[in-house]
């Protein structure tokens, strides 16, 4: 059994880059897999690996500068979901595009997952998903607004255009982990919303946490590696990741006409040129060839 840890902690990394290559070693050392961003406002990433492999690549990130009391989200998966490591630098460890949005000057107040479904079921609580359109597509909250953005980086603009719709309410937000709403409340607050929270730990907690009987998630939730979804218990939730446009897809779209495993999938079907093809076929060919030499094609660790 494979241990699998979400992770994000905003801190302060005034060198990010310093920090990369030393942070790598210790993944490819403990035999963990999976990404890791490293910015200049913190860390997050999900990673998996033995479980002593796991704590080893944790106390190595406690020890960063701000970073002592990340607290992971564990779950477990039967074969190991990420091909390669992965440590990256970028300007944000998750996208907003707002430069003066800062988590780390206040947020909305957060809601643990026993006091979620009181809140969501006010009828003077707005409930918005921050995830991205085709996250939301397999699954969310009961009654939850769907902004159909297909990046963070859009929400925003659609806070601009909804705002005096919304006005006067209490607005409640969640995400995969809750990294993206600490920065959604972050902005809603810059924006004068006084009333906003989040739900701590999101999905993935709230799925750990509350009992199937009580829930009130309708679907599953979308994770970003081989898993491709989780449901209650943060079982596995049965989609399939078209390899070429990178959505969710359920097990019967894999019958479809136009399904081509790692080429197309019905969604997809004409957004890619012919050439794009060749080239996700010559891809599937090569690991299929990896498989029989019971290797993995994209296992190359890299930076």
């Amino acid at each position: 059994m494979v241990t699998v840890a979400a992770l994000y902690r905003f801190t302060p990394l005034p060198k990010p880059a310093a920090l990369r290559a030393p942070l790598l070693d210790c993944c490819v050392e403990a035999g963990v897999a999976g990404t890791l961003l490293l910015a200049p406002e913190g860390i997050n990433g999900t990673i998996a690996g033995p479980a002593a492999g796991i704590e080893a690549v944790l106390a190595h990130i406690r020890a960063l500068p701000g970073c002592a009391g990340i607290a992971p989200k564990f779950a477990s998966a039967e074969a190991m979901p990420f091909g390669k490591m992965k440590v990256r630098v970028k300007q944000e460890i998750v996208t907003m595009g707002q430069p003066d949005v800062d988590p780390l000057a206040g947020v909305g107040r957060y809601v643990p997952p026993a006091e979620w479904n009181a809140v969501i079921s006010d009828p003077d609580t707005v409930v918005i998903d921050t995830r991205n359109d085709y996250e939301v597509a397999i699954g969310t909250f009961e009654g939850a607004l769907d902004p159909k953005t297909a990046a963070f980086g859009e929400f925003p603009d659609w806070w601009a255009r909804n705002a005096d719709a919304l006005s006067g309410k209490r607005v409640a937000m969640f995400c995969t982990g809750g990294i993206r709403c600490e920065k959604s409340t972050a902005y809603l607050r810059q924006q004068g919303v006084e009333d906003v929270v989040h739900l701590e730990g999101g999905i993935l907690k709230y799925l750990e946490d509350v009992p199937e009987t009580e829930s009130l998630w309708r679907g599953a939730c979308f994770v970003f590696d081989d898993r491709v979804s989780v449901g209650q218990g943060l079982e596995p939730g049965g989609h399939v990741l078209c390899h070429a446009c990178r959505r969710p897809l359920e097990q019967a779209d894999t019958a479809r006409p136009e399904f081509e495993a790692g080429v197309q999938c019905h969604r997809c079907v004409d957004q890619f040129a012919a050439s794009d093809r060749e080239r996700f076929r010559e891809r599937m060919k090569q690991i299929g060839l990896a498989r029989t030499r019971g290797t993995r094609h994209l296992g190359a660790t890299q930076g």
